[in-house]
């Protein structure tokens, strides 16, 4: 049975905001005595202050970033933290790796652990990269010579031998996040935590980071504790997830279940009121889509079908001015944002006209699309030329079910995105 190498109890961490003292002399020196002399909870610590983001904050409100957190990873364990910006997930892994302490609760970890939270954490930009590598090993605890061993390692995985003499803050974002991703990575830590900065790098920088944490956690039994707003990594990489909401865990299940709960609750209807959705700045309104449907051959509303199913979406538009050649579009992904297809009443030549305080009604009909069994989501636009009129995207979820010919026990379940029946000669 796998050991617990994190144990987290009633862990919460509170903020003023506007100011840093309690607003007295008295009630500082009050604070400073339980806390530091007495080993007691901040005595001004409100748990019951949630972090709203949307609310108007006031002057010396208390936030609570993170509330009551009861958490227990296990060795060899990939965990997965997801949610919104603000949820509370960044303020987690900085209490877990020190940068910060907790106001109330307690935090217990066994064994040496490498964090990679933000561009540039742990580097000296007056050092160089090399002078880095060895002081961020020494943090942890290495010897000189388990650096000497690791150091060709790290800096082939980085890719920065020109520069590796080079003090660190002449280096771009992503050679900064390439090198501490090495060196997190490399210096054999038992617990690895790495935020969404990986985001900073490159289409090829990422593959590797997430293969080595691949390597790390199913090759060398390591912990990692992943934060990323990418399902498809997310999903790829971790086998268990918890996702934070206002500073709460929501959910903790495996991650599957955990993407799909947070992909849901991202997607903002099923059908209805499409006009009353938030819009990006800069497109112009001339015209809106107002309703969405998928509907089945009996003209019946549905978010569920069979494979290879006919099914129709209806969109309704309304436009405040006359509007012309406008070219409508649908684009298809699953719930890992995995862009499957797409169409565009351009692609054979249709356009429609618009007439102002006057809606209408357009069908896309779909004979022959072949999804294969799992959760998916539709992305709707308006475009005249180049120029977007309306986009609403994550909205018309729908799963398909099972597939109908019974050859699952040879593809073992993985069938792709799509399945097809070619002919074999």
């Amino acid at each position: 049975m796998s050991k617990t190498v994190i144990k987290i109890e009633n862990l919460s961490k509170i903020y003023r905001l506007g100011e840093v003292g309690t607003g007295t002399l008295s009630h500082d020196l009050n604070r400073w005595m339980r806390m530091t002399l007495m080993g007691q909870d901040d005595p001004y610590a409100k748990i019951g202050h949630v972090n709203d983001r949307t609310a108007k904050a006031e002057k010396g409100e208390l936030i609570a970033a993170l509330r009551d957190i009861n958490l227990e990873v296990k060795e060899g364990e990939v965990l997965g933290i997801i949610g919104k910006n603000g949820a509370g997930k960044s303020t987690l892994l900085k209490l877990l790796s020190r940068v910060t302490s907790p106001t109330t609760g307690s935090i217990k970890v066994k064994g040496r652990m490498a964090s990679l939270l933000e561009v540039g954490t742990g580097f000296h930009p007056e050092m160089t990269g090399r002078e880095n590598i060895y002081m961020n090993g020494t943090i942890m605890g290495m010897r000189k010579w388990e650096i000497d061993k690791q150091l060709d390692a790290i800096v082939d995985f980085a890719g920065v031998a020109k520069y590796l003499d080079t003090p660190v803050k002449r280096y771009s974002s992503g050679m900064t996040v390439r090198l501490g991703f090495a060196i997190a990575a490399h210096l054999e830590p038992e617990i690895l935590v790495v935020d969404e900065v990986l985001a900073v790098g490159d289409a090829e920088f990422q593959k590797k980071a997430i293969g080595k944490m691949q390597d790390v956690s199913q090759n060398q039994g390591r912990t990692v504790l992943f934060v990323s707003h990418n399902m498809a990594s997310i999903q790829k990489l971790c086998n268990r997830g918890i996702m934070l909401q206002n500073g709460f865990i929501t959910l903790d299940n495996n991650i599957e279940n955990v993407t799909k709960e947070y992909i849901k609750s991202n997607i903002q209807t099923q059908s209805t009121e499409l006009a009353k959705l938030d819009r990006k700045t800069g497109y112009g309104l001339a015209a809106k889509i107002t309703n969405g449907e998928i509907v089945n051959n009996e003209q019946k509303m549905v978010n569920s079908l069979r494979y290879g199913e006919p099914f129709k979406i209806k969109i309704e538009v309304a436009a405040s001015e006359d509007v012309s050649n406008i070219n409508i579009g649908v684009r298809f992904e699953n719930t890992a944002d995995v862009y499957i297809a797409s169409c565009l009443s351009g692609d054979i030549d249709k356009f429609y006209s618009l007439n102002a305080n006057k809606k209408q009604t357009i069908e896309i009909a779909f004979n022959n699309f072949t999804l294969t069994p799992g959760d998916y989501k539709i992305a709707l636009s308006m475009r005249k030329g180049n120029v977007f009129i309306d986009q609403l995207t994550d909205v018309l979820p729908f799963s398909v079910n099972e597939i109908p010919y019974n050859v699952d026990n040879i593809h073992n379940g993985a069938w792709g995105l799509i399945a097809y029946k070619p002919e074999w000669k």
